[in-house]
């Protein structure tokens, strides 16, 4: 007899009976007997043919788990049992296996419900870091496991350490900067609010970096600024709370544990700047004003504290600088004022100048016969998002002292061109736009090739432009001042000698540059009609500008008695109230450029 065995619903096998002593006839019990023993035959079959697939798959599995990159293991859920380690963790962990603290180094983490995740470990005696990975599966044999992935990470958080390092440090000097000062300003008030104790933020500002800048050069500037960040962060207790803030000004924070130290700290950073610093074969001195507050004592809000900090460090600097002051409620509002200038100027010189505006003030021709405006001077003005309307005698003062003058006075240079070239093609071929140039500018390396690439980019006849500069700017270093200005004169453009008789300069100094425009201050002008005075220095450089080629114009006319008292003097411009304010571009525009006639109308 022969019957069929059947394997996951497919014959695998036959089973055969048979009688060979005797004939048979098959009985009904006979194949009920055969069909039971068939089907123990089968369930024996089927559990030798598992075992022996569990046991392949398992072998399969071992073989793959065993040449993956990471350690890994399997551990039953129920018993703690570890099932499994695959070669990369029996090699690497071999300690942690032989007296079992496997499961607490990495598994003391893991919350009791969560089915899968990961985090990172530190293993404290190896000095590495671990990321684990987790999940519950049904292992090979079905019970429920926990199967762990362990990964070496070390490198990878050495890397983000050096990236963080670089996010948080000033390159030049090595210090940390602002973004790090803020972040630990942030731990120091917690650990004083926690410990019940005091810190102390100091805002430090060298004093007149800029001439150091101005005099030897950026480089040696720099090299200032390293020198004087190795001593600060040489002082014991400070040493790690170092930090450079930007340009020549550095925050130190004294911590908790060093508050008691405090007058010493501050008597070592005052002794660094009592002796001088070696640059470019010479001493030179470099002092230091400084603002300090109290935390949690003035407050415990980070931004607030750097705030009062630097509204200190103003006061400090406002009395007379190179002194050190604390913060106070008290302290003058011109301080708080002079600090909210400066940052907002810093943010409005980086947002390409947008807060600025300039205006222009019309040249009157009265030679001309009909009192013809010939150009105008730009004036820039800053109308402050956050401070309102800044009047320049406040601003540029500031702009200058915070080497802001370049970007403000360049965006002015190139407004001015552009208007230039909008009005030649609206007719006026002829206007001339006078723009004032401040020493820094005139000095920069590359102010001629500047331009050069303005008069190119907006196709302006070069005479178009007049720089003004003062007189006692111009006898500044007078032979530098004249090479440059013979560079700027072989392009075409014109200059001006402004604020002509508040100097010092002798007239065979002005003869030696190249100007075609000299203005006279309007402090000769104020008197015009009564001082006789006024009346001869205005003839005499009326007659002086005719001698040598220039041309005159008195600024400041105000009244009709002021330009009646000139009249005959061979004086060709007048710029003044008397005939117009500054206007915005576009008053000016409607007032003199879009209209059929360029006579002007007295303001009454």
């Amino acid at each position: 007899v022969a019957m069929p065995i059947q394997i996951n619903g497919s014959i695998g096998f036959y089973a055969a009976f048979s009688e060979n002593r005797h004939q048979h006839i098959w009985s009904i019990d006979d194949i009920k007997f055969i069909n039971d023993a068939v089907r123990i035959l089968q369930n024996i079959i089927v559990k030798r043919i598992q075992r022996n697939s569990i046991a392949s798959s398992f072998a399969s599995l071992e073989a793959i788990l065993d040449n993956v990159g990471s350690s890994i293991y399997v551990r039953d859920t129920k018993t703690g049992a570890l099932l499994f380690a695959n070669r990369s963790l029996r090699n690497n962990f071999s300690k942690e296996l032989s007296d079992g603290s496997l499961e607490l180094l990495f598994e003391s983490s893991i919350p009791s419900r969560s089915k899968s995740g990961n985090y990172e470990v530190y293993h404290d005696l190896r000095d590495r870091w671990y990321e684990l990975f987790y999940t519950r599966i049904s292992w090979v044999d079905g019970r429920p496991v926990s199967l762990c992935a362990v990964y070496d990470i070390t490198e990878k958080k050495m890397y983000q350490k050096r990236i963080e390092q670089q996010a948080y440090t000033d390159f030049l000097t090595g210090l940390y900067n602002r973004m790090c000062c803020e972040r630990d300003l942030e731990r120091y008030v917690s650990e004083a609010r926690k410990y019940d104790s005091k810190g102390v933020i100091c805002y430090l500002d060298l004093d007149d970096f800029k001439k150091i800048n101005d005099t030897l050069g950026h480089q040696y500037g720099d090299i200032l600024l390293q020198d004087i960040s190795r001593a600060i962060s040489n002082v014991d207790g400070i040493a790690n709370s170092c930090y450079r803030m930007g340009g020549d000004e550095f925050v130190i924070i004294v911590p908790t544990e060093s508050f008691d130290e405090y007058d010493r700290i501050l008597e070592d950073v005052k002794h660094i700047f009592a002796k001088p610093w070696y640059l470019k074969d010479s001493d030179y001195y470099c002092t230091m004003s400084m603002g300090s507050v109290v935390f949690p004592d003035d407050g415990d809000n980070v931004s607030d504290l750097i705030k009062k900090a630097d509204i200190a460090m103003y006061e400090a600097k406002r009395s007379g600088k190179n002194r050190i002051a604390k913060y106070s409620d008290n302290i003058d509002a011109s301080s708080i004022r002079r600090l909210d200038m400066e940052k907002s100027m810093r943010d409005a010189a980086l947002e390409n100048c947008k807060e600025f505006v300039v205006y222009f003030q019309p040249i009157i021709d009265v030679l001309s016969g009909d009192n013809a405006m010939k150009g105008a001077e730009a004036l820039v003005r800053w109308n402050s998002s956050k401070l309102g309307f800044i009047s320049p005698g406040e601003f540029i003062p500031l702009a200058e002292y915070l080497g802001l003058i370049n970007p403000i006075g360049n965006y002015v240079l190139e407004k001015a061109c552009e208007c230039i070239s909008k009005w030649n093609k609206a007719g006026y071929k002829n206007i001339c736009i006078n723009v004032n140039l401040s020493v820094v500018q005139l000095m920069q390396k590359d102010f001629v090739d500047m331009l050069s690439e303005l008069i190119r980019k907006y196709s302006i006849r070069p005479e178009s432009l007049v720089l003004e500069i003062t007189e006692s700017m111009a006898i500044n270093n007078m032979e530098r001042t004249r090479a440059v200005l013979m560079k700027i004169k072989g392009l075409g453009i014109k200059f001006a000698l402004d604020d002509f008789g508040t100097g010092y300069s002798s007239l065979s100094s002005i003869r030696s540059l190249p100007f075609d425009v000299i203005k006279v201050d309007q402090s000769f002008v104020k008197d015009l009609a009564s001082d006789n005075y006024s009346k001869a220095f205005i003839k005499m450089i009326a007659e002086l500008g005719e001698t040598i080629g220039a041309d005159v114009c008195v600024e400041g006319i105000e009244s009709a008695g002021q330009l009646s008292a000139i009249e005959g003097m061979k004086v060709r411009y007048i710029q003044g109230y008397y005939f117009d304010k500054p206007l915005s571009e576009k008053d000016f525009e409607d007032k003199y450029i879009y209209k059929n006639s360029n006579k002007l109308v007295k303001n009454i």
